[in-house]
């Protein structure tokens, strides 16, 4: 007689006391029809919407334009290990913290248009193509997502919310090509590998490969990788050796992808580094000796009772620690904690994307939905589908990954595209539990209401927006002025037309406010004193200084800095801080059309938006 009672959970049935598990199907192919529809939308819709109001092909943030500058380096010939950005910051240049992980698809795109178009065309082309390539891997993870917990309609539900979240983000317009998209991906493709039902190998061995990539190219998802090895070790310690090979393979993936990664793009030469804004001895040590260790404990007792689990996990942890402790305690804080305190008040304070929820609700309570409901929603359906029993894997590994996300963006409001990513997997599986309920009693007014209110609410979009227009009725109702969205002014001062007379000048050293930096050295052959780039405080401190400084101080910092050309644009937001706070400084100064004696008006630049001024040797 056969017994065909499911074994706690897991698929199979028991015949003659051995599990047979059925015929495994990869979980992406019934993807793959439904996502090739949806990015080819994608792209109908990101071109039309692109070259309706076309601006420039380069992103409108500056690590879009930092990046390409990287890129273009290293397609004149910079090597691959070489990470200084030369024409950045005092003399000597600035050692940047990005991964070449990311210039290299970018450059061999450049590469292959160029075989066939312009440098220009070539260079375009790349940068309108990779940003939508980087969706891939968001619409395969969320749609994967969504068939864990919803079946076919989980699925295509996932897909509709991926892409609705894809084009309401910045990140992924052509143009954007700064590390963001990618480490959405990465994390996207952990959150889908953990929540497989039966808890795969080969989906813990991807996980810990995207775990190890993620590091890699950026501090910032840290703690989420930290979380994601955090379920696998719990999952682990709970129940042992039903999840050995999935743990193991997790742990070495991640080990072995780590130590492939630090020895292809960190130079020997900085091997004992500790950088706590990037891949270095300090990351790469720690996340070895973990996972490392983790592995070691999953291969010797896993058969084991839960007291040897443990204590083996304790062992693995604390060696973690330890080593953390000794190697880089450094790292264990804020990496911006040593940031000098005038670049805090000057700059920092005013990058909007680093604000903390509380600043958000002081400047701009209205946009707080669009940032933070979706992801509350999301949590709170996790934890009552836990209560209710039902796929409690699954929901538990969203929730603890959703948590750290919605975390990170109480303290920084950029965090929160990592929750309002990862929500779409959960509300996608609440969508179509609604969207079947309607269609099951179409004559039901309350469902088919019901079904398109919770369609709704699951796009942060959708918040974004209907606080847009609380706010203007607010403001019409309160007798403000309405005023529309606000126009990018420094636009005008950033763009080639007119960086065209500072390209003619003399190669040379330009001081100017640090939203022009990296367009500075986009357009021109010059060294830039400043840009917005936590590593670069030297330059962006001496430029500060020069602009805060009367006159005649202020020649000191310039002269002493080589500076050759100071660069001025009055509608430049940094500039209004400035003259706010030093009224009689440089900058005061020239929004008032005084120039000092030491300063010569480079001749056709006086009446245009950005104003160039010599420094006489």
């Amino acid at each position: 007689m056969t017994n065909t009672s499911p074994v706690a959970g897991e698929p199979g049935l028991v015949s003659a006391g051995r599990v047979e598990r059925p015929h495994r199907i990869s979980p992406l192919a019934p993807l793959h029809r439904p996502v090739l529809l949806t990015f080819l939308a994608l792209i109908v819709v990101t071109t039309t919407m692109h070259f309706t109001s076309y601006v420039d092909y380069v992103g409108a943030d500056n690590d879009d334009v930092m990046r390409l500058v990287e890129v273009r380096d290293l397609l004149a010939g910079q090597g691959w290990f070489d990470l200084m950005q030369y024409r950045l910051g005092l003399d000597g240049g600035t050692l940047m913290h990005w991964s070449r992980l990311i210039d290299l698809p970018i450059a061999n795109l450049i590469l292959l248009f160029s075989l066939f178009m312009s440098p220009l065309h070539a260079e375009a082309s790349a940068l309108f193509l990779w940003p939508l390539l980087t969706t891939l891997p968001i619409f395969y993870a969320l749609g994967v997502g969504g068939g864990v917990l919803a079946g076919t309609q989980g699925r295509l539900m996932a897909l509709a919310l991926a892409f609705l979240f894809v084009l309401g983000v910045n990140r992924f317009q052509p143009g954007s090509i700064d590390h963001h998209n990618v480490q959405l991906g990465l994390i996207a493709i952990i959150a889908a590998c953990l929540i497989l039902p039966g808890r795969p190998p080969a989906a813990h061995a991807i996980a810990g490969v995207a775990a190890a990539l993620a590091i890699a190219i950026g501090a910032e998802t840290t703690p989420h990788v930290v979380v994601a090895a955090t379920i696998v070790a719990v999952q682990w310690l709970w129940l042992g050796n039903r999840v050995k090979a999935a743990a193991g393979a997790f742990a070495l993936a991640m080990a072995a992808t780590l130590t492939a990664v630090f020895f292809l793009t960190v130079p020997p030469a900085r091997y004992g580094l500790v950088a706590c804004d990037a891949l270095s001895t300090g990351f790469y040590s720690l996340g070895v000796i973990g996972a490392g260790s983790f592995f070691l404990a999953v291969s010797a007792v896993s058969g084991q009772g839960f007291a040897y689990r443990l204590t083996a996990l304790g062992f693995a942890g604390a060696a973690t620690l330890g080593a953390a402790l000794v190697i880089a305690p450094q790292c264990l804080g804020n990496p911006l904690g040593n940031l000098d305190p005038l670049l805090v008040s000057m700059w920092l304070d005013s990058v909007t994307e680093a604000q903390p929820v509380w600043s958000q609700f002081r400047e701009d309570p209205w946009t707080a939905g669009g940032f933070y409901m979706v992801p509350v929603l999301a949590m709170g359906l996790c934890m009552w589908r836990i209560h209710q029993r039902r796929n409690v894997q699954a929901y538990g590994v969203l929730l603890a990954l959703l948590a750290v996300s919605w975390a990170i963006a109480l303290v920084q409001v950029r965090g929160a595209v990592f929750s309002n990513l990862l929500s779409a997997i959960p509300m996608a599986a609440f969508v179509a539990g609604m969207r079947t309920r309607a269609n099951a009693d179409p004559a039901n007014l309350r469902k088919g209401l019901a079904f398109a209110g919770s369609a709704l609410v699951a796009v942060p979009f959708v918040w974004a927006l209907s606080g847009a227009l609380l706010s203007m009725a607010v403001e019409k109702v309160s007798g403000k002025e309405v005023s529309g969205l606000p126009e990018r002014e420094e636009k005008i001062c950033t763009d080639a037309a007119a960086m065209q007379y500072l390209a003619r000048e003399p190669a040379g050293v330009v001081a100017g406010p640090s939203n022009l930096g990296a367009h500075i050295l986009r357009f021109t052959h010059h060294r830039v004193l400043a840009a917005p780039y936590h590593r670069n405080q030297g330059g962006m401190l001496t430029e500060l200084h020069a602009a805060m400084a009367t006159p005649k101080d202020s020649v000191k910092f310039l002269r002493g800095a080589g500076v050759t050309v100071v660069a001025f644009c009055n509608s430049d937001p940094q500039i209004p801080t400035i003259t706010a706070v030093a009224p009689d400084g440089l900058y005061a100064q020239l929004g008032k059309g005084i120039i000092p004696a030491w300063l010569e008006p480079v001749p056709g630049t006086q009446d245009q938006p950005l104003q160039l001024f010599r420094v006489r040797p």
